[in-house]
Parts: structure tokens; sequence; C-alpha cells
């Protein structure tokens, strides 16, 4: 894959408006079921930028406990490109295709990767969730390891906790912090 030469070639000719504007996006793609970390491998052979959210288990077998690292997401994995290494992308062995939306790739905000990557980073206890949870009170954490997190204070089994919706493929990620944290935020594009 050509992907660092014609990311150079973009970057050294300003006159081209179309080029210029080609930024690279995250996107999520569906991977064949239990092979996200081999799916992961390809993309970094390949040069693709991506990102595979893995948390830290502890799993039995028959004669041991044993500590694992397992996808946040099953069958999903992020890759950061340009549309026209999309073709490139669908090609590696074992990516299905990207979740879309009228046929088209759904791009995924820069701030929910980043939302990941602060809760896995902080080692934050996260449970996943495909639930449709009713939408919260927009809020961002002020203090602690999580501060800068955005989501939404929700109700969830009795319990209030923090959520972060990566409503692109359908899940949730569901953190309690400590109320006295967390400051209401306005909802943008609301009148709140």
């Amino acid at each position: 894959m050509q992907r660092n030469f014609s990311r150079a070639m973009a970057r050294n000719k300003p006159t081209d408006k179309r080029i210029e504007q080609e930024e690279p996006t995250w996107y999520a793609c569906y991977t064949k079921s239990r092979a996200e970390k081999a799916v992961y491998q390809r993309l970094m052979q390949s040069e693709v930028e991506c990102y595979l959210p893995l948390r830290r288990t502890r799993r039995k077998w028959s004669d041991r406990m044993k500590w694992v690292d397992e996808p946040l997401f099953k069958s999903y994995i992020f890759v950061r490109i340009i549309p026209s290494e999309y073709a490139d992308v669908v090609k590696i062995k074992g990516i299905y295709k990207f979740v879309t939306f009228e046929s088209k790739a759904v791009p995924i905000p820069e701030s929910q990767i980043n939302a990941i990557r602060l809760l896995l980073g902080q080692d934050a206890i996260l449970e996943v969730t495909t639930e449709r949870i009713p939408q919260g009170q927009a809020i961002e954490v002020q203090a602690g390891p999580l501060i800068g997190l955005q989501g939404e204070l929700v109700q969830y089994r009795g319990n209030r906790k923090v959520l972060v919706r990566i409503g692109e493929i359908g899940q949730g990620l569901l953190v309690t912090i400590d109320p006295g944290l967390l400051m209401r935020v306005r909802k943008p594009g609301s009148g709140e």
C-alpha cells in the first residue's frame, strides 16, 4: 500500500484543493469473529493507522486462571484513513466491511476514540452495553484521572453511571464516577 507516499504527495501539493481536504478520519470496521488481534497485526503491517481497544480480564480455563487482553468491542476495529484507502483496507484478510449508513462509511468522531483511550488508560471499571439507554444529562469530568471526559449521566440498573455512547457501532461504555467530580454541560445545539 502506498499510504505514506500518497500522504507525502498531498502535503507537497497545496494547489490541489481536493487532495488538501483529504484529512484522515476514524472509521469502524467489522472483523471476522475472534480475529480482531490478527486483523490489527495485518493493518499494522500494511501501515494503516488503527486502534484495537483491549481490556485485561481474568479468564478461567479448566486447569487454571489466566489474565488475557481481549477486545473491548467484539468484532470491531477502528482505522484512521482517507477515502482513497477504503478499498485497500477492505482487502485485508479478516475485515468484512466498514460500518455504514446509507452505503457510506460512517466516520467516528476523534473525541470518542480519545474517550475510549482515556478510560482504558486509567484502568476504569467499564461495562460495554448494547442496550438502548434513554438520553441522560450531558456532563464533563472536572477533576481526577478522567478529567475532560464527556458523556451522559444516566440511570443504569439502579445506579447512576456515566455513559459514553459509541453510537456509530450501537454500543456504549458505562463507568462509575464520583458525582462530585462531574459538571453539567450544554449539549451542542441545544438550549439546555
